[in-house]
């Protein structure tokens, strides 16, 4: 199968190994772009922005959804918030739901009161946890 993966880059070295896990079981892979030569989570946000629209990151990324089966929602902890589905996966999401993509989530969805019922919308199959489930 070919997955996109898709989450907050506070996960890059977890969807990494995702990927590796993926590959190994024979899916072919597509991953978000690391932005080079940034310590991304240090810059103020003018410049992540800049960082973003000068790789057209957004776009990149839809394409690479837009050539896959399935997505794989890397969705795990991030600080207080168990689970995280930030704006862009969450737009990742629903570009993948309206393209008539399967949806995995690694983990269960988060309760994000704003969101919570459209998550649920797109019809996301739960892993929890286990990646040999994707079929």
């Amino acid at each position: 199968m070919i997955i996109t993966i898709c989450g907050s880059m506070k996960f890059n070295n977890e969807m990494i190994t995702l990927q590796k896990e993926l590959e190994s079981a024979g899916h072919t892979v597509y991953m978000p772009i690391a932005i080079e030569n940034l310590d991304y989570w240090q810059e103020d946000g003018a410049k992540r922005v800049e960082a973003k629209k000068g790789q057209n990151l957004v776009a990149t990324h839809m394409d690479k959804i837009e050539k896959s089966e399935a997505i794989l929602v890397a969705n795990y902890t991030k600080g207080d918030s168990k689970n995280y589905i930030g704006a862009n996966t969450f737009l990742e999401m629903g570009f993948a739901h309206y393209r008539g993509k399967k949806i995995f989530a690694l983990n269960t969805l988060p309760d994000q009161k704003y969101i919570s019922d459209e998550l649920l919308s797109f019809d996301p199959i739960i892993l929890n946890g286990d990646i040999s489930n994707i079929s």
